[in-house]
């Protein structure tokens, strides 16, 4: 690998699937401000994101309905109009 190009502050961090709840530890350099109590009684940093392979439905095989901030609700308003 080419030297000095990689950041150099990887750190244990959780990512968390905010719809879903699954977590998991891994190594990152991603900022956050957050942290999390892990099964072992650490702190780590934590990032919360909306689409993991737990929630993902190419990895599950099956799609689920995940309403963040009413987004169906929204784009149902939005299209009303088109309904026959």
């Amino acid at each position: 690998m080419k030297k000095d190009i990689h950041p150099d502050n990887y750190r244990l961090c959780v990512f968390k699937d905010v719809s879903t709840d699954f977590s998991i530890l891994t190594r990152s350099c991603a900022e956050t401000n957050e942290t999390i109590k892990w099964e072992d009684g650490k702190e780590y940093p934590l990032v919360k994101m909306e689409i993991s392979s737990d929630s993902h439905p190419f990895y599950t095989g099956n799609a689920k309905m995940i309403d963040t901030a009413g987004r169906i609700d929204k784009f149902k308003n939005k299209y009303k109009k088109f309904q026959k």
